[in-house]
């Protein structure tokens, strides 16, 4: 398969000014290339676990984001780059691990947005990544964040501690006062991410309660706004 002269670039999911590659032509190939990721993703999981929710609807609308993309780098000139996600992706064992899985790259999807957004002048693109961001913002991640909570919260999966709980709030007491204070940018979402520990009981949990409040300091931001 062809490879991308700007495989670093694309991978990194972060405009690089000193680049000479055009700015527009950098946000368009990392957004595409972040979305073509998700879609594989999320094929090979339904390949392996079956038609299960949330991944079935979510990757019908990661199949129209990139499709969106693509118009636009069509209008701009732009090269599609090439899709060579799916014999890179592996998938966790367990289906509660893909959710977990999922919670994560919509974090880290929103974080690139932050990202891309910061470069973009033309009104087009902008409007075009903000929709995207807040599909990630409003369904992706509440829809993985539900589907981690409603594992952990059935009966037969309540096996953590009110020692492990309060830990962890120790741990990410500093993170929560950053975002309910409104000082959240990328750094700040990638660094949540960084800090959760999604393999855990109790890390999982907990990180489904973050997401829940950074989500709710969104909604009252946009609002706001």
């Amino acid at each position: 398969m062809e490879t991308n002269l700007d495989q670093e670039l694309l991978t990194s999911a972060r405009v690089d000014i000193n680049s000479e590659i055009p700015i527009t032509t950098q946000i368009l190939r990392i957004a595409v290339y972040d979305e073509f990721k998700a879609y594989e993703t999320y094929t090979k999981i339904i390949e392996y676990f079956g038609l299960v929710q949330p991944f079935v609807n979510i990757k019908e609308a990661e199949a129209i984001h990139y499709g969106v993309l693509i118009k636009l780098m069509e209008k701009y000139g732009v090269e599609i780059p090439t899709n060579d996600w799916y014999s890179k992706i592996e998938i966790p064992n367990t289906l509660i691990e893909c959710c977990e899985m999922g919670v994560a790259a919509e974090i880290n999807n929103i974080a690139m947005y932050n990202n891309l957004l910061s470069h973009v002048t033309q009104d087009d693109i902008k409007n075009v990544l903000y929709q995207l961001q807040a599909a990630s913002y409003n369904n992706h991640l509440p829809a993985f964040r539900n589907c981690v909570l409603m594992h952990y919260n059935s009966s037969e999966n309540q096996t953590f501690n009110q020692e492990d709980m309060m830990e962890k709030l120790g741990e990410y007491q500093g993170i929560l006062d950053d975002i309910m204070s409104g000082n959240i940018d990328e750094d700040s979402i990638t660094k949540i991410f960084s800090k959760l520990n999604l393999s855990m009981t109790s890390g999982a949990v907990f990180g489904g309660a973050i997401i829940a409040l950074m989500n709710s300091y969104i909604s009252n931001k946009q609002n706001k706004e």
